[in-house]
């Protein structure tokens, strides 16, 4: 059974005119949306209005696709603004004669002015270029990268740039986008790649989270057990010992009030004490970017309350 029905908008349709029944099929190879009960054609002729992304060569992906770049706060025009090609070429692929190249050249000269006029997108346009090559020393995934640019555009907004470093502003933004989306970097970590210092790196966080009223989820202690192991190349029976130590430190609330990477490298040191693959001291503060003196402390305390044997 079939009827068009081109009044009906398909983002409305939500029940069968004909029994009332609400699961709707759509069925893309006949382009057409139909009930799942009696079978009557609710629409025909559904349009697909996205681009055509599947391509098996440049030249088939150049004519298939019919939009521009995707939407993106990375961008600080949000990839919404066209630019002229450098290749000097008409539409059939000749090249232009010296002329119209000089033409095109002062075109796309003014172009370039035009996509960054004011203050405002010229800030952006030099902060998200700085957060792109920051998260790619760190090798960030995209959805930092877009988090942090949303976070130093809300910050623009607010006002919270003028008169501070761009980059210490910058590289806030990506410490804050990895905590609230609970990827594991340390402020030290971040600080290297965006040579700026820690405790004015720590400075803008704090202001960001003070000023845009974010919520900030605390650090997981196991996660930085992970990451501590892994950078020490320790194998899978020293983690789970070092998880299994841990989760007694918890219940005997050991870890409150206590730095996580602190307990993290006490907890990854007795681990491999007990497996076999040791560990200096020194070399478990290296790598979590502590003091020895710390590891020793949190040491002493771990042994004295938990009963750590070698049958681990």
């Amino acid at each position: 059974m079939s009827e068009k029905t081109p009044s009906l908008e398909h983002s409305l349709v939500s029940r069968c005119p004909i029994c009332g029944n609400s699961p709707l099929v759509h069925d893309y190879e006949c382009a057409e949306l139909v009930c799942k009960n009696c079978g009557y054609v609710v629409i025909e002729k559904l349009v697909d209005r996205g681009p055509e992304w599947r391509a098996f060569n440049p030249e088939q992906r150049a004519k298939k696709v019919r939009v521009g770049a995707p939407f993106t706060f990375t961008i600080h025009d949000k990839g919404l603004s066209t630019q002229i090609d450098w290749r000097n070429r008409d539409i059939r692929g000749r090249r232009l004669p010296s002329k119209q190249r000089a033409q095109i050249n002062r075109l796309r000269k003014w172009q370039r002015r035009v996509r960054v006029s004011s203050s405002m997108e010229r800030n952006l346009a030099s902060a998200l270029s700085e957060m792109s090559r920051i998260t790619d020393k760190l090798s960030l995934p995209r959805n930092i990268l877009e988090t942090a640019s949303v976070t130093y555009r809300t910050a623009i907004k607010e006002k919270l740039i003028r008169g501070r470093s761009i980059k210490a502003m910058v590289a806030a933004a990506i410490y804050v986008a990895c905590r609230r989306c609970r990827l594991m970097r340390t402020l030290g970590e971040v600080a290297e790649a965006s040579s700026v210092k820690e405790k004015e790196l720590g400075r803008s966080y704090r202001l960001l989270i003070k000023k845009l009223d974010y919520f900030v989820p605390p650090a997981k202690t196991s996660k930085y057990v992970t990451k501590l192991l892994n950078k020490l190349v320790l194998k899978g029976k020293c983690a789970e010992v070092a998880h299994r130590i841990l989760r007694a430190a918890k219940e005997l609330k050991l870890t409150s009030g206590r730095a996580p990477k602190s307990i993290a490298a006490a907890v990854s040191y007795i681990s491999s004490k007990i497996t076999g693959e040791y560990r200096t001291q020194r070399e478990i503060a290296e790598a979590a970017q502590i003091t020895e003196v710390t590891i020793r402390n949190r040491y002493k305390e771990l042994m004295e309350r938990i009963l750590i044997v070698t049958s681990l």
